[in-house]
């Protein structure tokens, strides 16, 4: 203190304006906007089908916190499809919404989005994007046995809606699976086991 009233009052003056200046950057530091990356992610717990405009909400992640496919903020993802659950706050990314996105993990290029019902609801609904499940018809005419119509066949999506009819499920099939889930279905009733993880 007593070097600082041994100074004249112009450089005292001057060292006022610096410490001043100083001040007023770290304020300004402190206010502007955190670091971050903006990207999209669900407003509130989704059960999946397609998004609104207030299913939607802007988060900022670290850097090393976002995961590979998301959304920037501004995307347009308004009218896209969940393809299962999502938490509040969860990012969305290609892989959450239906796409060709989600068929990179089919393991097939010549994959189709292939919906099936389930007769049972209940069996539909223990089911996640990304299992792997055989599916297995059983026939109203004829021997009461069921076999298998498709082999090792991943769920892409699992959209909500009525379970009166059984559960909806959509799976990446081959061209020809598809057909064979087609007509499994007109006649008889699907279920499904489900490969381990």
């Amino acid at each position: 203190m007593r070097a600082l009233k041994r100074l004249p009052v112009r450089r005292r003056r001057a060292l006022a304006a610096i410490l001043a200046g100083l001040a007023a950057a770290c304020a300004l530091s402190a206010v502007r906007a955190p670091r971050g990356v903006e990207v999209l992610a669900a407003a509130r717990d989704l059960a999946g089908g397609r998004l609104t405009a207030s299913d939607v909400m802007v988060v900022r992640l670290p850097p090393d916190a976002v995961p590979a496919g998301a959304y920037a903020a501004g995307s347009p993802v308004t009218g896209r499809v969940v393809a299962g659950p999502l938490r509040r706050g969860e990012p969305l990314t290609d892989a959450r919404l239906l796409g060709p996105g989600l068929f990179r993990f089919s393991g097939s290029p010549d994959s189709v989005a292939t919906p099936v019902r389930i007769a049972d609801p209940g069996a539909a609904r223990l089911l996640s994007p990304g299992d792997v499940i055989d599916v297995l018809a059983a026939y109203e005419d004829g021997p009461f046995e069921a076999r298998t119509v498709a082999q090792q066949v991943r769920v892409i999506a699992r959209p909500p809606g009525s379970t009166d009819g059984g559960g909806l499920l959509v799976l990446a099939t081959t061209p020809a699976q598809a057909a064979g889930l087609a007509q499994a279905q007109a006649q008889g009733r699907l279920s499904v086991t489900i490969h381990p993880r």
